[in-house]
């Protein structure tokens, strides 16, 4: 059953012309989608595109049966459809606790804020030991393990995250990816825009990828990994380790 159907969605800023063209996408209940591709395909676009964040130019966006099109970005949020940039928007100068309070703050019941709260730092537990601790003191990875907490904190159909793993060590983004399987697990939606193509297809159920702003290929992330296209274009090696000819070369 489709959650999020982008249909024919076009966006741009300001007046300068479309970063996304006539771009079509369907998100389905507990499934991890990927969107991978070069740097500017317009992948963080569609992102802040289905988040209210920027108005499509055409094409419309529904959301477990409901228009987005129009929706302030609390209204999408309020729906069960949570964002998380890449730089995280973290208040740096509150606690842990208060920082995914804030994430809470929807909810008028305490004893579910609270009971939410407990679910975090038993996904998280680096979290409970540092909640009194200001957010802009946290490593890089303690940040990203904040904002995820936070989102949860929503308890949202569809959570989309921008670059989950930008800036971390490799075993703190091994930690974070293993998070976001297990976000699958609770019966979420993840949709992300990740840098790391490769990890992220490894990660996924499903895979876009958009180039120069139109989606030009998509399928199941398994085949992906496999596909000789997506090899020479995307991750850079062929399957069995040779190097991808250059482009324009056989």
């Amino acid at each position: 059953m489709a959650l999020l159907e982008v249909e024919g969605v076009s966006a741009g800023y300001g007046v300068a012309p479309n970063i996304l063209n006539e771009v079509s996408i369907t998100v389905e209940a507990g499934r991890i989608y990927s969107i991978i591709g070069p740097n500017g395909a317009g992948k963080s676009t569609l992102l802040k595109v289905i988040a209210g964040l920027l108005r499509p130019r055409a094409g419309r966006l529904v959301f477990d049966g409901a228009t987005l099109n129009g929706l302030r970005p609390d209204q999408i949020l309020a729906r069960g459809l949570c964002f998380i940039p890449q730089d995280r928007c973290l208040f740096p100068e509150m606690t842990v606790r208060e920082n995914l309070r804030m994430g809470g703050y929807l909810e008028r019941d305490r004893r579910v804020v609270e009971r939410r709260m407990r679910r975090v730092f038993e996904i998280f537990p680096e979290l409970a030991d540092r909640g009194g601790q200001q957010a802009g003191t946290l490593s890089g990875g303690q940040q990203q393990m904040a904002a995820l907490g936070r989102a949860l904190m929503v308890e949202p159909k569809l959570l989309m995250v921008d670059e989950p793993s930008l800036g971390l060590a490799p075993r703190v983004t091994e930690q974070i990816f293993a998070t976001i399987r297990t976000f699958r697990e609770l019966g979420m939606s993840v949709a992300m825009v990740e840098q790391n193509a490769r990890r992220s297809l490894e990660c996924s159920d499903w895979s876009y990828v958009l180039d120069l702003g139109t989606k030009r290929f998509e399928g199941p992330a398994d085949r992906m990994l496999s596909d000789p296209r997506i090899h020479e274009l995307y991750l850079g090696k062929r399957p069995g380790g040779a190097k991808a000819p250059e482009r324009g070369k056989p």
